[in-house]
């Protein structure tokens, strides 16, 4: 079998600026990064252990993408969240993410369900600690492991834009311990068992709505 050649020095440098990308994206969605947070050159670059080139390259697309902003005076933070901008979030992850769990459930096999199972009780344990990167973390682990199994890359692009621009403003829910309530996730586990396209979807779309409404309130009480 012959071996692979190796990276250009292009490739190579596209691949270093993609995962700097992805690192700090993930940042942000996991709690690193709070809503009205500044966010430094320097210090990014200190964090990731990156050169500068690429998380420049990575700021420059997040403040692209609406997850960063650049202000008059080129200092740059993670945005809070206005009603408005909610509602349309709200909008459309209720138009995407319904959707792309029921088209997930004919790929959900045993083994996926039961990754699921384990990542909603790391929510769980995450919560109970009041562990904020924990919980966001695993919240959109558990999300985006049913999404991924639509096999739809499209709609699952788009939906990740979505979480770019929401992610961050979840810490506010946990930071206010407006965690309790129906547990959405496990009603979306047993649609999955019994492969109920439709209960699925329902428990998503409530889950989402729960979400959106305990951000909401969060930022009433900010007011």
């Amino acid at each position: 079998m012959p071996m692979p050649e190796p990276l250009s020095p292009s490739a190579v440098k596209m691949t270093e600026h993609e995962a700097t990308y992805r690192r700090l994206r993930d940042m942000m969605m996991h709690g690193d990064l709070a809503p009205g947070q500044k966010v430094t050159l320097q210090g990014i670059t200190a964090s990731l252990g990156a050169g500068m080139t690429p998380v420049r390259e990575a700021l420059r697309r997040l403040t692209a993408e609406g997850a960063l902003t650049l202000h008059e005076n080129r200092r740059i933070s993670v945005p809070h969240l206005t009603s408005s901008q909610l509602q349309e979030l709200a909008f459309a992850r209720l138009a995407l993410e319904p959707r792309l769990a029921a088209m997930a459930v004919p790929h959900l096999d045993a083994g996926r369900i039961a990754q699921l199972r384990v990542l909603d009780t790391d929510v769980d344990t995450a919560i109970q600690k009041n562990d904020i990167a924990g919980y966001l973390a695993g919240n959109y682990r558990f999300h985006f492991t049913l999404y991924e199994a639509a096999k739809a890359p499209v709609l699952l692009s788009l939906v990740h834009s979505l979480w770019l621009r929401f992610g961050p403003s979840l810490r506010l829910v946990i930071e206010g311990g407006g965690t309790s309530g129906p547990d959405r996730h496990k009603d979306a586990l047993t649609a999955m068992q019994m492969a109920d396209a439709e209960a699925l979807a329902r428990a998503i779309q409530a889950d989402i709505e729960q979400g959106i409404e305990r951000v909401q309130a969060a930022l009433d009480s900010a007011i």
